[in-house]
């Protein structure tokens, strides 16, 4: 039987890490923003808000 080859495995393991580290951070010198999101959306997510609750505005009659 064959020995496991530690220093092979152990190698991909390190360029596998590598490669991540290097997508992560092509993606963040492309985003101006600092944005990270997991979906991939390109447009920021806003809660949302109820014209007719907003204190600021007084009601209308």
């Amino acid at each position: 039987m064959a020995k496991p080859n530690y220093q092979y495995e152990k190698r991909q393991r390190e360029l596998e890490k590598k490669k991540k580290k290097a997508e992560k951070a092509q993606r963040k010198a492309s985003d101006p923003h600092g944005n990270e999101s997991e979906d991939g959306g390109d447009e920021p997510v806003e809660p949302a808000v109820d014209p007719a609750s907003n204190p600021s505005e007084p009601a209308k009659d």
